[in-house]
């Protein structure tokens, strides 16, 4: 059994979103080291409401690119759900352009760097952001992509 998706559209325009196809194969590259079967939902969102999760569940008030909200079963209950990513598409657009990134590259990195989150990892400290950048490279590069802390990452 492979890891699943459960994915949600929530946002008003959903063109050049990626396919359900490629957020499944990209979270799937992710736990399949860490899990035999995993469980996500990812749900793409506007802007109002990214800002609205950020700021109820972070303090900060301004939509971002990914929120992750790892999820914690109940004592004796045993389920295989990491949690859920949610992802504003105006905010990936934006970065990609500002960054001059290619949009579905960018798409991959953030869920790549979503679902470690989900996995416990960070990067609130020097030494948990080089770990998971280091993973987040590494898994990037496996899935075909370039360095996404590069300053040539395309």
């Amino acid at each position: 059994m492979q890891p699943y998706v459960d994915l949600q559209i929530a946002t008003q325009n959903d063109d050049n979103l990626p396919s359900e196809i490629q957020l499944q194969g990209w979270f799937e590259h992710v736990v399949k080291s860490f899990h035999e079967y995993a469980e996500v939902t990812i749900r793409i969102v506007d802007e109002l409401e990214s800002q609205s999760l950020n700021f109820d569940y972070r303090g900060n008030n301004k939509p971002t690119n990914i929120l992750s909200f790892p999820f914690e079963a109940p004592s004796g209950v045993k389920l295989n759900l990491l949690g859920d990513l949610v992802i504003c598409r105006q905010i990936v657009e934006k970065e990609a352009e500002e960054q001059n990134k290619d949009l579905f590259t960018h798409w991959a990195h953030l869920v790549v760097h979503g679902s470690l989150h989900l996995l416990g990892y960070d990067h609130m400290d020097d030494e948990e952001a080089k770990k998971m950048e280091s993973l987040e490279i590494s898994i990037m590069t496996s899935l075909g992509f370039s360095n996404p802390y590069a300053a040539d990452f395309i």
